[in-house]
């Protein structure tokens, strides 16, 4: 380490971060597991750092953020130099595509477009710029595009919206109410007469519909099922505590308990 300044430079930045990624795959001296990975392996690391980022943003944890920032940037490093090895691109290629394409999606800032505009009309104005990036690269579909990678919530709402682009979407938000109870209907049909696997095609079709609703009600369904989630984790954590008074678990005690200790740390909440 003594011939590697750069390596030990704690304001080494970016190039510091580069090298370090270079050597950690050296085929001779590198780690043997960051050897071993590929795309494939690497990118359900890539995505739980994502959704780490989140979790920190979530619950304003300012001083995670920054390491759980350096840990995904980390994974586009880690993507860039595997690219790197086999000829395909570079990770100041990957930084200038995404400095080209902010450039070209914001003529109101970088070019001579008149920056007066609604938010409105400047999110009508990406999505005409991202079409015309999809009809460059032979998309012609209207749900070409939307990556099938994304959490399953997230991805039924933007398939949604493209398709409500081109008018195919229910007018009027009663109508996708009319159509949650009917799938719930269905659904509870399907439990008595169908197999597993009609049973969870139906269960998926009622949650694509609730995905629907949430767009119609400006609601991202994903932070909406993590503030739940959340609340849920708060709330049995308080009946834990609760047990705990009493010197009991939750295995010593029974479901109509928990119930009413339930609705007394909901009405705590509440309280003033």
């Amino acid at each position: 380490m003594a011939e590697d300044p750069l390596i030990l430079n704690p304001e080494g930045g970016m190039p510091r971060l580069l090298e370090i990624m270079r050597r950690l795959r050296d085929p001779e001296n590198g780690c043997p597991w960051d050897i071993e990975q590929d795309f494939s392996t690497i990118a359900p690391y890539t995505i739980e750092e994502a959704y780490e980022v989140a979790d920190a943003i979530e619950r304003e944890a300012w001083d995670e953020l920054k390491g759980e920032l350096g840990d995904l940037l980390f994974q586009s490093v880690f993507h860039a130099q595997m690219a790197s090895e086999r000829g395909l691109f570079t990770f100041d290629q990957v930084a200038d595509t995404m400095s080209d394409k902010m450039v070209a999606r914001h003529p109101h800032v970088f070019g001579d477009e008149n920056r007066d505009k609604s938010a409105e009309q400047q999110t009508r104005d990406w999505e005409e710029v991202k079409a015309a990036e999809r009809a460059s690269k032979a998309q012609s579909g209207t749900l070409d595009g939307v990556a099938l990678g994304l959490p399953a919530l997230l991805r039924a709402v933007k398939l949604q919206k493209r398709a409500a682009r081109v008018g195919f979407d229910w007018p009027d938000i009663s109508q996708v109410v009319d159509k949650i109870v009917e799938e719930a209907g269905e659904l509870a049909e399907a439990r008595e007469k169908l197999t597993q696997t009609e049973i969870e095609e139906e269960f998926g079709d009622m949650l694509f519909v609730i995905a629907n609703l949430a767009r119609h009600l400006n609601i991202d369904p994903e932070a909406a099922l993590r503030a739940t989630n959340a609340k849920f984790v708060r709330r049995f954590e308080g009946v834990e505590a609760k047990l705990a008074q009493d010197g009991k678990r939750p295995e010593d005690s029974n479901l109509e308990e928990m119930d009413a200790l339930w609705d007394a740390v909901k009405a705590e909440e509440k309280s003033p």
